[in-house]
């Protein structure tokens, strides 16, 4: 997620901003009021609200008090590293057991999960050399040790995907497998944040990217954060590219796109960032405008999960 100070995930989808505030109120989603996303249950339902920080912040140590993220179900600490956490993951270390415990109980009692987002853009573990499974189980092990709900797996490693040698591919998938057989479906989080790009049919990545992870291990991810932002001055700045026809240097790589390769839609999280300036480079799209693109979306079906009836 590069260097950021805020972002959030409202229903599914993700925005960045600079303070953290209540998700975007002016969206009017029904589901807000509805949704059960916010009991107390270490895999939220979607909609899902997410707020990742890796921002230093002073007089703060760890997450922020609860109270101050309300309507959010998800606060990722930004990150664990190959080399350890750092930045907010870092900060919950130095907490004692009792103050991580009063923490986790408050933000549990708010119905609010606790992760922790790996790698960033500061790690390639691929190109690097790290062992897929030996990295997930230090970093499932981290998860355990300290109590959080789950892991984000923000994998950033773009000249091994660009290889397009199938490496890439290969080793998010054991490292997925393997944190499954840690982190147990149903009772930790486990979440990607590929950029949108790696979801399109493209020859670019004649090895499939991230369709070819979600045909692998996609049945192991809870859901993807997917990066519509920083892959172009003009891309996913419209509705209509961000959901139904990216075209520009990415074709196939809109919202309705993705899921028209095979992607469950259910799944998919539209990361923006929330700022004009300062939280990426581009893919910024004024609040009106995005809330216009997510009753869109909406109308046509993403982002409220609706469980399937019984016969």
């Amino acid at each position: 997620m590069f260097a950021l100070s805020f972002f959030y995930v409202l229903s599914s989808m993700l925005l960045f901003r600079g303070v953290l505030s209540a998700p975007a109120c002016e969206l009017s989603l029904e589901s807000r009021s509805t949704s059960t996303s916010l009991s107390k249950r270490a895999v939220p339902a979607a909609p899902r609200f997410v707020v990742y920080s890796d921002k230093f912040v002073s007089g703060l140590t760890g997450p922020p008090p609860v109270s101050e993220i309300a309507g959010f179900n998800v606060f990722a600490l930004s990150f664990l590293l190959l080399s350890g956490p750092a930045d907010k993951a870092v900060e919950w270390t130095w907490l004692t057991a009792d103050q991580r415990a009063t923490v986790k109980s408050q933000y549990a009692d708010a119905g609010v999960s606790l992760v922790v987002s790996a790698f960033g853009s500061t790690d390639a573990p691929t190109s690097s050399g790290a062992d897929p499974v030996g990295t997930a189980n230090t970093m499932a092990a981290w998860v355990k040790q300290f109590g959080l709900d789950g892991i984000d797996v923000d994998y950033e490693d773009f000249n091994a995907m660009d290889a397009s040698d199938g490496k890439a591919e290969a080793w998010i998938a054991s490292f997925t497998q393997q944190l499954r057989t840690q982190l147990p479906k149903g009772q930790f989080i486990l979440s990607h944040a590929p950029v949108a790009p790696w979801f399109s049919v493209n020859k670019l990545f004649s090895a499939g990217a991230y369709l070819k992870v979600d045909q692998t291990v996609g049945d192991l991810i809870d859901w993807y954060n997917v990066q519509f932002y920083n892959q172009g001055t003009t891309e996913y700045t419209t509705c209509d590219n961000l959901l139904n026809t990216a075209g520009g240097d990415w074709p196939g790589s809109a919202l309705f796109e993705i899921a028209a390769a095979g992607v469950d839609l259910n799944k998919l999280v539209i990361g923006k960032p929330g700022n004009s300036a300062g939280d990426a480079d581009s893919g910024f799209i004024a609040p009106a405008t995005l809330a216009g693109c997510v009753a869109q979306a909406k109308a046509k079906g993403w982002g409220f999960y609706k469980p399937p009836t019984s016969t």
